[in-house]
């Protein structure tokens, strides 16, 4: 979604990975050489795998299991990559490991999409992720033992229980000011967003409740990164970077990068600075409301040198009355916007 709203220029990096790279063989075995033993190494994830909102490498390197590795990929007898995964007697583990065991290449195996175990409250008991659960434990009684293991995912469901707390308190604060409209720009204040549309950018998904966020019951908000009230931003940040330093630092056995470094210390940083807007908000509208002004948001909100660039704006002035739903003839997973709730 956010390179699908903003200029080519402004997205390199999310097309190298998710169109040029992904899921190539020469992305992990590396072009005009193909060397299995380059392709065991830990730093062959870290092009892609790295970043605000998908931190692996970061809590991988600065964990346990990442210092192990640092100081000791050097040293045949501690990492003799020459052998397959499944014969592999390393000293610590690496990416591939714990992801690819035994070779093998769906790393989802050994994975998860951010959704249920990670950065939902979702029933993690439920059985689809007891199985995933225990494939973990088998990977990691390699060097504890089971109940090492079941004790740190357990210590993992606790730090995103206490994260989700706190989102879904920004997210109330937020939700909050625009329903009562001094959310300042309103959606409808804005220009369009990268679907072509005027609806609340966190109301992700086919459950919109009303008007009051913009569009129809059924209708979905899709992510601004772009021109949006800082409440917004600063409530996608929460989730979408914060927590995913504490989910990803939990995972890997970085539990400072889950805590210190903008993981649940940032998330409570937030959520305070998304208080501190609404309650500014509030007292503003209510001293407007008193002296009789009736504030009009500023043009620059809609328009600008800078947002003709933007998706949104395009589609509006190009195709009118259209959106990016419409102009899609085989629209894939952003099909989604028209589903109705119960089948999402």
């Amino acid at each position: 979604a956010w390179s699908i709203e903003r200029p080519p220029g402004d997205t390199a990096g999310c097309t190298f990975c998710h169109t040029s790279s992904e899921e190539r063989c020469s992305t992990c075995h590396q072009r005009h050489q193909f060397d299995p033993k380059v392709a065991r190494r830990a730093e062959q994830c870290k092009t892609c795998h790295w970043g605000k909102d998908h931190r692996d490498w970061e809590a991988y390197d600065i964990g346990l299991h990442g210092v192990v590795y640092q100081v000791n990929k050097w040293k045949p007898e501690q990492f003799d990559f020459s052998k397959k995964l499944s014969d592999a007697d390393y000293v610590g583990p690496t990416c591939q490991y714990c992801h690819m065991r035994g070779g093998h290449h769906n790393v989802q195996r050994f994975g998860t999409v951010y959704t249920s175990m990670g950065m939902s409250m979702a029933d993690r008991g439920a059985p689809i992720w007891n199985e995933k659960r225990d494939r973990w434990v088998s990977v990691c009684d390699d060097c504890h033992s089971p109940r090492f293991a079941r004790e740190q995912l357990q210590a993992l469901d606790e730090a995103v229980k206490d994260a989700g707390l706190k989102y879904r308190e920004t997210f109330k604060v937020a939700e909050d000011l625009l329903v009562d409209g001094v959310l300042d720009p309103m959606p409808k204040d804005l220009c369009p967003d990268w679907s072509g549309q005027h609806l609340w950018s966190l109301k992700i998904g086919a459950y919109h409740d009303g008007e009051a966020y913009g569009g129809k019951t059924g209708e979905s908000g899709e992510f601004r990164m772009s021109n949006c009230t800082d409440v917004e931003r600063l409530c996608l940040e929460s989730v979408g970077h914060f927590q995913t330093y504490i989910y990803k630092g939990m995972a890997h056995g970085s539990w400072n990068d889950a805590t210190y470094s903008d993981g649940s210390f940032g998330m409570d940083r937030w959520l305070v600075n998304v208080k501190q807007n609404a309650s500014r908000a509030r007292r503003l509208a209510t001293l407007e409301k008193k002296v009789g002004i009736t504030w009009q948001p500023e043009e620059f909100w809609k328009t600008g040198e800078w947002l003709d660039e933007l998706t949104g704006p395009y589609i509006v002035k190009n195709h009118p009355g259209k959106t990016i739903f419409d102009l899609c003839p085989d629209p894939g997973w952003l099909d989604t916007h028209h589903a109705p709730a119960e089948e999402v």
